[in-house]
C-alpha cells in the first residue's frame, strides 16, 4: 500500500508511513462514478480514529493569483464542507467506522492563526456537530474539526507523525 502521497501541485508530499491505512484515492473513485461527489485529499488510519484531510496551498511558488485566495468566502467554506459530507460515503462503504476528525490544512497570503480559527469556526457551524447532539447519543458523524498551517500540522502531536514537508525533503524508501 501506497503510504507517501503527493499534494496536486507536486511540491509537497505526505508521510502516512505510520498510519494503519492511508489513501488519496477516493478522487479517482468519485471521477469513474459520473456523479457528482466531491471528496477530501487525504485520509489517515490510526489505532483510534480517522483523520479527513482537505489541503490547500495558495503559498506555492506558481500558485494562480495566491492575493485573491478568499479561504473565508461562503462558496470556499460550503465547498469544502462539501468534501467532508460527500467523503462520508466513501469512508462507510469501505467500513471505516472508527471517530473521525476533519482537518482542513489551509496555506494562504496573510493567513495567520486567528483567521484559520475563524474558518474552523464557520466549519464548525456547518458540519453535523448540532445535528449530532440533537439526534444522537451514541452515534457522531464527526469528533473535531481543525483548520491548521502545514507548520501547525507537523507541530502538533498526533498529526506531526504524517509529517507534511516539501517533496525534495521526504526519504522515500528503496523500491
Amino acid at each position: 500500500m501506497k503510504k507517501i502521497f503527493t499534494e496536486e501541485n507536486g511540491c509537497y508530499s505526505f508521510d502516512c508511513t505510520k498510519a494503519l491505512w492511508a489513501t488519496d484515492e477516493i478522487h479517482q473513485v468519485y471521477s469513474s462514478t459520473e456523479g457528482s461527489l466531491n471528496d477530501v485529499d487525504l485520509v489517515l488510519e490510526t489505532e483510534t480514529k480517522i483523520i479527513m484531510m482537505e489541503y490547500k496551498n495558495a503559498c506555492i511558488p506558481g500558485a494562480a493569483k495566491p492575493e485573491a485566495f478568499q479561504p473565508g468566502a461562503d462558496n470556499k467554506i460550503n465547498n469544502v464542507v462539501k468534501k467532508f459530507y460527500d467523503s462520508l460515503h466513501y469512508m462507510y462503504l469501505i467500513g471505516k467506522e472508527k471517530p473521525k476528525e476533519f482537518v482542513y490544512v489551509l496555506e494562504y497570503p496573510n493567513g495567520d492563526s486567528v483567521s484559520r480559527r475563524m474558518i474552523r469556526n464557520r466549519l464548525k457551524k456547518k458540519l453535523p456537530f448540532h445535528l449530532q447532539e440533537l439526534l444522537a447519543d451514541k452515534v457522531k458523524l464527526i469528533e473535531k474539526v481543525d483548520v491548521v498551517s502545514i507548520n501547525e500540522w507537523n507541530q502538533n502531536e498526533e498529526y506531526g507523525m504524517f509529517p507534511i514537508k516539501l517533496k525534495s525533503e521526504i526519504e522515500f524508501p528503496d523500491a
